[in-house]
């Protein structure tokens, strides 16, 4: 539900003009309208901006708030004794996308127009998505999702198959208005892979599809006994049921609209034998303009008004029984009237706004938030007491909810009582003579201190007649018509519309407007469309009813007028070659036997195009060579010839592994946590497809508290882009590490450099901090002014901590140490990115904070102890007696065969003892610690993890240029998280 505004003000038509020697204030006589949208085949774009008054208005405009001289800007054509200006299309229009306004002003007042939003389109895409197959047994109701992108409207859905047929559709098989379509019940007919949902965005000529669905019906009878089968076939009584509702769901819903628009109710139901459906209105016959359309599925109501208000149910009806759904319509009047009075020596100025939510009023005189002294505002109305002419002066009422805003414009203007009385019987007479009066969005009046009541009242405009269609030449026609009575509103726009047979009987769809002076357009058409057409007028209040419609106009077939658009090359494998483009529309066919031809052939090679023609919108070239650049041109043709010469576009065939490993690797040492890693960069004849990056693999081998050394578990991290260096945050002090790099394409990773080993310095003991890095923002929208950063205690209780934050003023400062913080204890950071406008939105993370010993101080502790050093004596002392009790036995028994019990069996623990190969691992090796760090991102254990190497495979984390942290690296079990603020304890990311 929109916003409908009534400002009771008038604007007297040409038969009631204000006497010469009256100065009057500012009035918009012509604008822009609130959206206007840069379609990129339209030469240019006018930002409209008119106004009278006496003395003559001057002009100003704002964007996003700010003023904005149209002057400044040598690209812009400005016009003379106007505020309009024009945007060309030089094809770089996004720097004036925004939100613009226009002031006209003299001494008397400022008035304003709407806010006018220059929209430049994107083109909407359907999401990249994997859909599973949809089996249903035969019998059973089915729903194929459209979910189409957003984008300008209108927006046109159609179902067809890869091959351009569309689906036929009955009382059993129907799109819903949201785009989907439903089987009532599913027969084996209804299997196959190629069910495609097309979006059409006409206004921006873009057709975009989803991925193809796949549904398999079993049937019910197979496993059957063959005779019941045959019954079962013959009867289908197991499967029958009664009806019931797909679509709405429940038993009742509300709707809820203003005079002129269009009533839209839709009831699908499943069942067996297929239900049919009926519609009614309780109380009431269903009004005569009402129609049922989409095999009985929608009922349809064209510019309802008050009396369409009441309940409306449909009912699904088949042998077995029915379902019922009713509707709750109301209908408000889209103006109420109101009154402007003045009662002695006060002036009040009603303002009337309705629509659903209940729309928020603000009142601006001259443009400009209105401010107390003798104004004051009750609700919808501003009381001027006391009102003297410096009151004079344009005041604006602008409503919103969600759904939009709306502007109108009332001049007042307070006279003295001698010009005022001479003016107002003059007024009189003409009224009297004429009772013209006229409600315009923007409104003015001359009020005088005498009591004068007046109402307003304006509606829609009715429907032109006359239709007639002359100058017929194949494909073009010129189209005359009679315009309607305006009703005291004047019409802005004709919206012509158009009807074709073949692809979409029955749905009208917007052809062109046309200026509301105008009584006629020439009409440009597609070939083999066997058309009608209607017209209808917009003026201030809405859209009018449209006009009946034209007779049958056939244009004869010719050959395409444009070639598919939004061509893609892509390359999965390593000697293939996909080409995918955007098929057109149907009705862009212009004739029967729509095939595409595409060619191609090697980008700077003498050969030779090799052409294949096809009828769907794909082809994939085979055998080529890996990753070399292709140029490629698709033509379409029809049986009546083909299309314009294609334009020719550069891709590049399949991607294949890179060949070769990244050289001259070397790290540097930081700090006890932290190293640089450069690199030579791999040559672009070894990438064999386009560069993602480099990514490092590192593992520790031990401590170097330790000989012994191991494979720990490997991380991995990933820097997009050319580069040779990155920095490697996060590692453990005190340790010997070992990395790799490789660099990775499209298709995967390039083969491993030679492994470099390191080793970390020691580090200080560091008890209850939590050091914090990250990332600048992306997109910083503004000058970077500096962080602002919250923590707070999250224990696993219900209570939380006080919120604790800190300013960083610095935009280059990336990292932060948080000391005294409680020990073994888990919090919650927060991080805000701030421009001087403000702070943006907040990243978070948690840890845990746990004191930290090193092993080297545990060691030593042990070693100065009493008991430890009686403790290692007594062990001494009985090795000692065991091993002369060996030697004596030896001698009293003979020789012994200790030599041969030794090759047999050999000491697995002293040969580890003394082995320092790199394969060499033990399980008990380094366990972790109690008072072991935990990262910020989960539970990943401090110093060596028992993880597998196979756990960290894929765990990628994204750095900058810089080598700042935008991602993580994670244990085992753990899930990836893509945030820009990551932290460990120690030497944490954030």
């Amino acid at each position: 539900m929109g916003v409908v505004v009534s400002v009771c003000a008038f604007h007297l038509t040409t038969a009631i003009d204000i006497p010469l020697e009256v100065e009057q204030l500012p009035t918009i006589t012509e604008a822009s309208p609130s959206s206007l949208i840069a379609f990129p085949f339209d030469e240019s774009f006018p930002m409209t901006c008119e106004a009278k008054g006496n003395p003559e208005p001057e002009f100003r405009w704002t964007k996003n708030g700010e003023e904005f001289d149209p002057y400044q800007d040598p690209r812009l054509i400005k016009e003379d004794n106007s505020g309009t200006f024009v945007i060309p299309n030089t094809g770089n229009l996004t720097e004036y996308q925004g939100t613009y306004r226009c002031y006209a002003n003299n001494k008397l007042g400022t008035a304003i127009t709407e806010e006018i939003e220059f929209v430049v389109p994107h083109v909407p895409k359907f999401p990249k998505e994997k859909i599973d197959p949809i089996k249903v047994e035969e019998g059973q109701p089915v729903i194929l999702e459209c979910n189409p992108p957003k984008g300008i409207p209108p927006l046109q859905i159609y179902w067809m198959t890869i091959d351009l047929q569309h689906i036929e559709q009955d009382e059993r098989v129907s799109m819903g208005l949201n785009g989907d379509l439903f089987f009532s019940n599913a027969l084996e007919k209804d299997s196959r892979r190629d069910y495609c949902c097309f979006a059409a965005f006409p206004r921006i000529r873009t057709i975009v599809q989803k991925n193809a669905m796949s549904v398999v019906v079993k049937s019910t009878v197979q496993e059957l006994d063959p005779c019941i089968a045959l019954f079962e076939k013959l009867t289908n009584s197991i499967l029958e049921r009664k009806p019931s509702l797909l679509m709405p769901s429940g038993v009742k819903s509300e709707t809820q609209l203003v005079n002129g628009d269009e009533l839209l109710l839709e009831c699908i139901a499943e069942g067996i034998p297929t239900p049919k459906i009926e519609w009614v209105r309780m109380g009431h016959r269903l009004p005569d303009r009402a129609t049922i359309e989409n095999h009985g599925k929608l009922l349809s109501i064209d510019q309802v008004n008050e009396d369409d208000s009441g309940k409306y149910m449909c009912k699904a009806k088949n042998i077995h029984g029915e379902a019922k759904h009713s509707f709750d319509v109301s209908v408000e009047g889209q103006w109420k009237n109101s009154q402007l009075s003045t009662i002695g020596s006060d002036v009040r100025i009603k303002c009337s706004a309705t629509g659903t939510p209940q729309p928020t009023i603000q009142w601006r005189v001259n443009g400009k938030p209105l401010k107390a002294s003798n104004r004051k505002v009750l609700d919808d109305t501003i009381v001027l007491h006391n009102a003297k002419s410096i009151d004079s002066a344009v005041y604006q009422c602008e409503a919103s909810n969600r759904h939009g805003t709306l502007l109108a414009n009332a001049n007042i203007m307070i006279m003295s009582k001698f010009m005022g009385l001479r003016w107002f019987y003059s007024l009189l007479l003409k009224i009297a003579s004429t009772f013209l009066l006229n409600l315009m969005g923007t409104m003015s009046l001359c009020v005088i201190k005498v009591m004068l009541w007046w109402w307003c009242f304006s509606d829609v405009p009715d429907a032109p007649e006359n239709l007639v269609l002359s100058e017929h030449k194949g494909r073009s026609v010129k189209l005359k018509w009679i315009p309607g009575d305006d009703h005291n509103s004047s019409t802005t726009d004709f919206i012509i519309e158009y009807e074709e047979s073949q692809w979409e009987p029955g749905n009208w769809n917007e052809l062109q407007r046309v200026p509301g002076n105008h009584g006629s357009a020439v009409l440009k058409l597609y070939g083999h469309v066997d058309y009608r057409f209607r017209v209808s007028g917009v003026n201030a209040v809405g859209r009018g009813r449209p006009s009946e419609p034209t007779e049958r106009y056939k244009t004869p077939p010719a050959a395409p007028d444009k070639n598919p658009e939004n061509i893609k090359i892509e390359g999965h494998l390593p000697h293939e070659m996909d080409i995918n483009w955007e098929p057109l529309s149907p009705i862009e066919h212009n004739g029967p036997g729509l095939e595409y031809k595409v060619s191609y052939k090697r980008q700077d090679v003498e050969e030779d195009w090799h052409e294949h023609v096809v009828k769907r919108h794909s082809f994939v070239v085979k055998g080529t060579p890996t990753f070399v650049p292709y140029e490629i041109r698709i033509q379409a043709r029809n049986y009546q010839g083909w299309g314009p010469e294609p334009k020719v576009v550069t891709g590049y065939s399949g991607e294949d592994f890179p060949s070769a490993a990244p050289d001259d690797v070397e790290v540097e040492v930081m700090n006890n946590s932290l190293v640089k890693v450069s690199w030579t960069r791999v040559h672009k004849d070894k990438l064999h497809g386009h560069l993602g990056g480099y990514r490092i693999n590192w593992w520790r081998l031990r401590s170097l508290l330790d000989s012994k050394k191991t494979h720990g578990n490997k991380h991995t991290l990933t820097f997009p882009g050319d580069r040779n260096h990155a920095m490697l945050p996060g590692l453990t002090p005190f340790s010997e590490y070992s990395l790799i790099v490789m660099t990775f394409n499209g298709r995967g990773n390039g083969p491993g450099s030679h492994a470099v080993n390191f080793k970390t310095p020691e580090g200080d003991v560091q008890k209850h901090i939590v050091a914090l890095t990250w990332a600048p923002p992306l997109v910083a929208n503004g000058v970077l002014t500096g962080y602002r950063l919250e923590y707070q205690l999250i224990n696993d209780t219900e209570e939380v901590g006080v919120l604790q934050s800190m300013d960083i003023s610095s935009p280059d400062t990336t990292s932060c140490v948080l000391r005294n913080l409680e020990a073994v204890s888990r919090y919650k950071f927060y991080l805000r990115s701030c421009t001087r406008v403000g702070c943006g939105p907040q990243v978070s993370e948690e840890s845990t904070t746990t004191p930290v010993a090193r092993l080297a101080s545990i060691h030593g502790g042990i070693s100065t102890q009493g008991w430890f050093i009686g403790l290692m004596c007594a062990v001494a002392l009985l090795t000692l007696i065991v091993l002369i009790a060996c030697f004596v036995n030896r001698n009293k028994g003979g020789k012994y065969a200790v030599k041969e019990k030794e090759d047999l069996h050999p000491d697995l623990e002293s040969q580890g003892m003394h082995d320092d190969t790199f394969c060499e691992y033990s399980d008990n090796d380094e366990k972790p610690l109690k008072g072991s760090q935990h990262s910020l991102s989960g539970q990943i254990k401090a110093e060596d993890s028992g993880d597998s190497l196979v756990d960290y495979g894929d765990e990628d984390a994204q750095f900058n240029e810089d080598g700042s942290f935008i991602g993580e690296y994670a244990g085992r079990k753990e899930k990836r998280v893509s945030m820009e603020v990551k932290g460990t304890t120690n030497q944490s990311k954030a």
